[in-house]
């Protein structure tokens, strides 16, 4: 997985468990895109200090991960509804001289898939 995707999915799932300060300098740098420099700017602080904190961060963020397994658990899930997604659309094409409950079972559990994933 790229390294800013896997980044943005560990902050979505466990961002909150960070203090407000840890979730406004990581979010200004990864999010806003500003420089460390710019930031240690704006907070009075050294570049280094600033760069501390968002790799903390970083590592508070995969430890969690370690111990939970949130974001392994929500890729897996996403992964799963996209095969049951195309399961049902060669299902669908196979089924040409389906029943129209056949199909109409074909459209719903493609529907709650689609579903699924959007909620994701």
């Amino acid at each position: 997985m790229e390294e800013i995707v896997k980044l943005s999915l560990l902050y979505d799932f466990y961002g909150e468990l960070l203090t407000n300060h840890q979730k406004s300098i990581y979010e200004d740098y990864f999010f806003n895109n500003i420089g460390l420099s710019e930031i240690a700017e704006e907070r009075g602080t050294s570049r280094q200090a600033v760069h501390d904190m968002v790799k903390r961060c970083e590592k508070l963020l995969q430890g969690y991960e370690d111990k939970l397994h949130l974001v392994e658990r929500f890729i897996c899930t996403k992964d799963m509804v996209k095969q049951v997604k195309e399961e049902v659309s060669k299902l669908r094409n196979l089924k040409t001289s389906s029943s129209n409950e056949e199909l109409e079972i074909i459209d719903r559990i493609d529907s709650l898939s689609e579903h699924i994933l959007e909620e994701l």
